[in-house]
């Protein structure tokens, strides 16, 4: 798949540009069917075992997949099954709006209940602060920059996280765009994992 070029939108930094930029890759994905999807997450998974190793004995903060995002709960319930010492697998709380996320332990069995937007969250449980963040992304570029959902949770608690965790990206080549057009609070990724490999952004 190649990037979108800058004619496919509105070839400015605006929040039209932005929100196309979004609206185009959700419906390309959730066109995926469900065992394409299936292949695609088994990809990302593989290449996020292989290539970050140290992630099975860090605390990993990853999101519960939603429209079709890839499904990293079978690489993250291994780590779990491993054992290794210092590794914690942790979800996203929305606390609020216009803060930082908060991450809480999760563990299969682990009691849920959907948040606000209806994504499962642990329902209980002290608050852990992440080593390693595993991000969705809905658009995202060669320079390490993503388009979310458009709240601005993850630049918020990048920006907050001191030490800074490790911020990997997680999508399929499909979302890969010639540019996202960042803003100033946009915060550039470590890394990006697709279906199609790992890239290092500097």
């Amino acid at each position: 798949m190649t990037p979108e070029t800058h004619s496919d939108f509105i070839a400015d930094s605006s929040d039209v540009y932005r929100a196309a930029l979004r609206k185009r890759s959700i419906e390309r994905r959730l066109a995926l069917s469900e065992e394409v999807c299936a292949q695609l997450s088994k990809r990302v998974c593989a290449y996020l075992n292989d290539r970050f190793p140290q992630l099975a004995g860090l605390r990993v903060g990853f999101c519960w997949p939603v429209k079709n995002e890839p499904d990293l709960r079978p690489l993250v319930e291994s780590w779990i099954a491993a054992g290794q010492d210092g590794f914690t697998a942790l979800l996203p709380v929305v606390l609020e709006d216009g803060v930082s996320l908060a991450f809480r332990a999760w563990a299969p069995g682990c009691r849920l209940i959907a948040d606000r937007y209806g994504i499962p969250t642990p329902d209980d449980g002290e608050f852990q602060i992440p080593e390693a963040l595993l991000l969705p992304v809905n658009a995202f570029d060669a320079e390490g920059y993503r388009i979310g959902y458009g709240g601005g949770f993850f630049d918020r608690t990048l920006a907050s996280l001191k030490p800074k965790p490790l911020s990997i990206g997680v999508g399929f080549e499909l979302s890969r765009v010639a540019s996202i057009h960042p803003r100033p609070h946009d915060v550039r990724l470590d890394a990006m994992v697709s279906e199609a490999g790992v890239f290092w952004h500097a």
